[in-house]
C-alpha cells in the first residue's frame, strides 16, 4: 500500500461513519458513500462526531455515488449483511486493481459473498465498537472501539505480501487512535463475534433493554448461555473450536458497553429490516445442515421475523 492511502467507506451508517471519522480526524483522506439522508448534511456542514460527552464537526467528503471508490486504495465495507451482494456488485466495476477491501460487517460468511463479485483482496475485520446515528449527519460513539484483523485460512494467508498489507493496515488504524489486533485465527474470531451478536442483538431488540440491564437479569443470562452453547456446538460441527471461556467473555461485553442498544434494535427503531438472517438465522440454517439442534436461536429468529413484520417499513415507503 502507498504511504498516503485514500480511503472510501461503503455504507456510511453508524459504524462506517465512526471509523471514517476516526481516520479523517487523524488527517487521512476519507470519502463516505451512503444514502442522501446522511450524505447531504455531511457534505454541507461536515460530520458531527459525538464521543465521551464531547462533540466536534469533522470535515469529510460524502457522496451517494459508488464510482467515488475509484480513487481509494482501502475500502471499508460497512453495509448491512442483507445488502452485501448488491453493494459488492455495484462496487466491482469501480475498484482500482490494487485496492484492498476490509469487511467490517456482522456475520461469518460476508467475505465469501463479497468475493463472488470482486477480484480484489478482501480481508475480514471484527468490530468491537458501538455507535448510532441520532440525527442525519451525526454519529454518536456509545462504547468500545477496537478492531481485530487477520487473513482467512487460504493460500494467501502465508503470502508475505499479504501479511505485510495487514500490518500496514493495522499501523494506519493505530495512527488514527483505533486499537487493532492482528489475529492468526480469524475464523475462530469471526465465530466468537457471531456468538456475541447472537447472544445480544435479538434479545436487546425484543426487550428494548441495553446490554447492562440484560446481563443484570439472571433469567436473561440463562437464555444467553443457552444461545452461546448452541452456537458453539454448530461451530464445533464445522471444525471451528471456540474458547472454553466464551460464555464469560459474552457477559463481560456488557461491562464495556452497558448502555449500548444493539444494531438490530436500532434498525427496528428506524423501521429497517434487521440482519437476523445472518446472525441467529444463520446458526439455525447451519445447525439444520449439520444435524445440530438450535431451539433457542430458532425461537429468537422467528420472534424477530414476526416483529419485523409489524415494525419495518416496506422498501420505498420511507
Amino acid at each position: 500500500m502507498k504511504d498516503r492511502t485514500d480511503i472510501a467507506v461503503v455504507g456510511a451508517g453508524a459504524i462506517g461513519c465512526y471509523f471514517g471519522a476516526m481516520l479523517a480526524r487523524a488527517g487521512m483522506t476519507v470519502t463516505l458513500i451512503g444514502r442522501p439522508k446522511h450524505v447531504e448534511p455531511i457534505s454541507r456542514n461536515g460530520l458531527v462526531f459525538q464521543s465521551s460527552g464531547r462533540e466536534e464537526r469533522i470535515p469529510i467528503a460524502a457522496t451517494t455515488e459508488m464510482a467515488a471508490i475509484g480513487a481509494a486504495r482501502l475500502i471499508l465495507f460497512c453495509v448491512k449483511s442483507l445488502d452485501t451482494e448488491d453493494a459488492a456488485r455495484q462496487m466491482a466495476p469501480h475498484l482500482a486493481p490494487d485496492a484492498v477491501v476490509l469487511n467490517l460487517q456482522n456475520g461469518v460468511d460476508n467475505v465469501e459473498r463479497i468475493r463472488r463479485h470482486v477480484k480484489n483482496q478482501v480481508i475480514p475485520v471484527l468490530v468491537y465498537a458501538a455507535a448510532e446515528m441520532p440525527a442525519p449527519g451525526t454519529v454518536r460513539h456509545t462504547g468500545g472501539g477496537n478492531l481485530v484483523i487477520g487473513l482467512m485460512n487460504e493460500p494467501r494467508a502465508d503470502d508475505p505480501a499479504a501479511r505485510r498489507t495487514v500490518g500496514e493496515i493495522a499501523e494506519l488504524f493505530t495512527a488514527a487512535g483505533v486499537p487493532i489486533e492482528i489475529s492468526d485465527s480469524i475464523e475462530a474470531d469471526l465465530w466468537t463475534k457471531l456468538v456475541m451478536n447472537c447472544a445480544y442483538n435479538a434479545i436487546c431488540a425484543l426487550g428494548g433493554a441495553p446490554y447492562g440491564r440484560m446481563v443484570a437479569m439472571p433469567e436473561i443470562r440463562d437464555v444467553m448461555r443457552d444461545i452461546v452453547n448452541e452456537v458453539v456446538a454448530v461451530a464445533r460441527a464445522k471444525g471451528v473450536h471456540l474458547p472454553d471461556t466464551i460464555v464469560e467473555a459474552v457477559f463481560k461485553l456488557a461491562d464495556v458497553m452497558p448502555q449500548t442498544m444493539s444494531s438490530t434494535a436500532q434498525d427496528l427503531a428506524k423501521g429497517k429490516r434487521t440482519e437476523i438472517d445472518h446472525l441467529n438465522g444463520y446458526v439455525v440454517r447451519q445447525g439444520e445442515a449439520l444435524g445440530v439442534p438450535t431451539p433457542v436461536n430458532r425461537m429468537l429468529n422467528a420472534l424477530m421475523k414476526l416483529l419485523e413484520q409489524t415494525k419495518t417499513v416496506p422498501r420505498g415507503g420511507r
